[in-house]
């Protein structure tokens, strides 16, 4: 298994080509260590070495066929590449491997079916994201924008609540709330929500904003 306190490469701070020289020193003599070659692998994503990453990943998998963790980034890498299948495959194997450490994975899927315009599958797989990890609020946000596109208020209404309930600093989760608000009807304070996320520098759409204010004319 891949140790759950792993390091979080986004917040890495140190020159990048140190860093890898390191961590390929490490692997090259702890040749089974997966968490080794997970940290590798997350380094080569943030460097943009793209097939360095993808090796070391596999890498994970071929010492252990259980580690989902790198299953979950190796399927980032796919998705990124735009190979939907390979990305589905690998976060359903993660899924398998560990059912209750799977929250991203099952937010993956559903960005993947959202991709493929199956929004009734998305919706689905946010929704079980969310039982593993009701605190994921870029899932809440996913969840209601795909919503609102089904033309499910309420329900994206509430979705959209919960999003800015955990990250209220968000301008896209205070965009969706004020999107959401105004299909429910309550112009005024989809306002207030849009202009909070104009402050928090979202880029609203026009077209949105030229309706929300013919609304309150």
């Amino acid at each position: 298994m891949v140790d759950e306190n792993t390091e979080n490469i986004e917040n890495l701070n140190e020159d990048l080509p140190t860093v890898i020289a390191e961590m390929e020193k490490k692997c090259k003599n702890n040749p089974d260590n997966v968490v080794a070659f997970h940290h590798l692998g997350l380094v080569y994503m943030k460097a943009g070495r793209t097939e360095d990453a993808i090796r070391s990943l596999e890498r994970c998998l071929e010492i252990d066929n259980q580690a989902n963790q790198p299953m979950i980034n190796l399927g980032a890498i796919y998705f990124g590449l735009g190979n939907l299948e390979k990305a589905q495959e690998l976060n359903e194997m993660a899924i398998s491997a560990q059912p209750d450490h799977s929250a991203q994975a099952h937010a993956n899927l559903g960005l993947i079916w959202q991709q493929r315009n199956e929004m009734d599958k998305a919706i689905a797989a946010y929704e079980k994201a969310i039982q593993y990890d009701p605190k994921l609020a870029t899932v809440w946000m996913n969840l209601t924008s795909v919503l609102t596109m089904k033309g499910d208020d309420e329900r994206a209404l509430k979705s959209a609540r919960k999003a800015t309930e955990l990250e209220p600093d968000s301008g896209l989760a205070q965009n969706n709330l004020a999107v959401a608000l105004f299909f429910s009807g309550d112009y005024a304070t989809a306002k207030t929500h849009m202009e909070k996320a104009k402050e928090l520098g979202y880029s609203v759409d026009p077209k949105f904003a030229a309706g929300l204010q013919e609304k309150l004319s």
